[in-house]
């Protein structure tokens, strides 16, 4: 046997080693009388066949997904079809087997408490009041502590906020405060500038009649020399 078809034939092994398995622990819930401990062992037992069992089935289909012969690969995958149907009535049978044994549980419990005498069945829904009592007041507790880890982590988160505000506004002031002394500076060289336009249109005019005045005396001269 080529090794291909060996770990094919491993894996069928223990498909099939599983599925047994997992037959027997269904026959043994619906055998189970009670108590819910042991219905609830078997439970916990059979969901772990039945994981590894479908591992297993999934763990074929994908050798069979790689296999290059088509032939092999059809039939691979027609077995992995006819596991994979195995499953689903094994989880069916799985599922009514845990109500069914459920209900007869809970049914000879009921007898039994019936047949009790008054004191001891008093005595019983005393204890069943108490823990009841017990566990709601456990599940508000538990909710009672989650809103406070709620609220805690709110009010953390709140402050943390206003943190930021305050960074953030600390950053704005400081902002605002640059941007002022920026326009003050900007309003005073506005200013110096047109002090400075003013000075220089002042200068150009001087110029202007500075150099009239010199041409009308050089005119001036010259009238007197040529005439």
């Amino acid at each position: 046997m080529d090794p291909d078809g060996y770990a094919v034939e491993l894996i069928r092994q223990d498909i099939v080693k599983y599925q047994l398995q997992v037959n027997a622990l269904i026959q043994d819930i619906q055998q189970c009388s009670g108590p819910l401990e042991i219905l609830d062992e078997l439970n916990a037992e059979g969901r772990a066949k039945i994981a590894v069992l479908k591992i297993s089935i999934e763990h074929l289909a994908s050798v069979a997904e790689t296999e290059v012969d088509e032939k092999k690969k059809a039939e691979l995958l027609s077995t992995v079809d006819n596991y994979k149907e195995q499953l689903n009535t094994s989880l069916a049978a799985f599922r009514k087997a845990n109500v069914v044994s459920a209900c007869v549980i809970d049914k000879l419990a009921r007898e039994n408490l019936f047949s009790m005498p008054e004191d001891r069945q008093n005595a019983l829904r005393r204890r069943h009041d108490k823990q009841s009592l017990s566990n709601a007041s456990s599940q508000v507790t538990d909710k009672l502590l989650s809103i406070s880890r709620h609220l805690a982590e709110t009010a953390q988160r709140s402050a943390d906020t206003l943190d930021t505000l305050l960074t953030s506004s600390d950053k704005v002031g400081n902002t605002k405060d640059e941007l002022e002394h920026q326009q003050q500076a900007i309003m005073q060289s506005g200013k110096l500038l047109g002090k400075y336009g003013r000075r220089e249109v002042t200068d150009k005019a001087l110029f202007v009649l500075a150099f009239a005045f010199f041409l009308a005396c050089v005119f001036y001269i010259l009238q007197k020399r040529l005439f």
